[in-house]
């Protein structure tokens, strides 16, 4: 009995009763169903999960892990699983999972709901969830990557807010210092590939809410930017996304194991407007991907 508790705690948990009472689920945004998929057979050994904005780049990566992993067969011929639906696009490459999540909290919040009762209904363990990114850095050089501490709200607090019934929940956005520490260990292994642990700002928006100058809408100075970036900084923040609260949220709740990896693509400080050749910008976005490939092959055995 003691063993078989102790093999359950260790399965994806989600924290719903009336899941339970459901004859079928259906997982609409990703067109799969408890009914219609066998998930355990499809999923079941889904050990990493990776997530990132762009579909072309949640492909890539696929492609990437495919040929990072040895498997056998052609990248190119990966299928995506909700071919059913335009919203998310997902690939499986032996125990990884690629997912894209589109842009902003409410986009990856609903993609964490399906995926986290996903990976319950195919009966998954000990899986670890990585947000691969891109980011505004606070103080950092282009290029540099992220390895999320805290996930912080706009005030720089470690919280979540969300509105339930006109009320508002709030939930603690902090992620895993294991896996933050093993990142930054892997980032020290690899070539060109600078890397520091800092905490990651998530706003609503990616203008004025960023404390952009160059959008449709503009209410306040230059020195009023540079004043809310100065105490960023000062707050530990050295980046900033539109994902990582929700995300270090929801996984805390469901007890998974969960990190955010960001590659900065300009340093807030000099300006607002991501002027890199497109080429740089290829590498840079890159670099997340090389990261957690390497933490990857470790884990499985494959890098000693």
């Amino acid at each position: 009995y003691l063993l078989f508790f102790f093999f359950r705690e260790k399965q994806v948990q989600v924290k719903n009763p009336y899941l339970d009472t459901m004859e079928e689920d259906i997982l609409y945004h990703f067109s799969l169903s408890t009914k219609t998929h066998n998930l355990p057979e499809m999923f079941g050994d889904i050990k990493f999960v990776c997530v990132g904005g762009s579909a072309n780049r949640m492909k890539a990566f696929a492609q990437f892990m495919h040929n990072e992993l040895e498997l056998p067969g052609n990248p190119e011929d990966i299928r995506d699983i909700c071919e059913g639906t335009d919203r998310y696009c997902m690939f499986k490459v032996g125990p990884v999972l690629s997912i894209s999540h589109g842009m902003g909290v409410p986009s990856i919040s609903i993609m964490l709901h399906e995926l986290i009762k996903l990976l319950h209904h195919a009966q998954c363990r000990d899986v670890v969830l990585f947000r691969l990114g891109t980011s505004g850095g606070v103080g950092l050089a282009p290029g540099t990557v992220v390895v999320t501490d805290k996930a912080v709200d706009y005030s720089f607090q470690p919280q979540f807010e969300q509105v339930v019934l006109g009320k508002v929940i709030t939930r603690s956005t902090e992620l895993d210092e294991g896996v933050a520490s093993e990142l930054l260990q892997c980032s020290s292994e690899l070539p060109n590939l600078p890397a520091v642990i800092g905490n990651t700002m998530c706003t609503h928006d990616f203008y004025e809410g960023q404390g952009r100058l160059d959008g449709a809408l503009c209410s306040f100075s230059h020195e009023e930017k540079l004043e809310y970036l100065r105490k960023a900084y000062e707050a530990g923040v050295r980046n900033i996304e539109m994902e990582s609260t929700v995300f270090a949220a929801m996984c805390r709740v469901c007890g998974l194991k969960a990190a955010v990896i960001c590659v900065t693509l300009l340093n807030r400080f000099d300006g607002d407007q991501i002027t890199a050749p497109h080429d740089v910008l290829v590498e840079y976005q890159q670099r997340p991907q090389v990261l957690v490939s390497h933490f990857i092959k470790k884990r499985l055995g494959q890098i000693v």
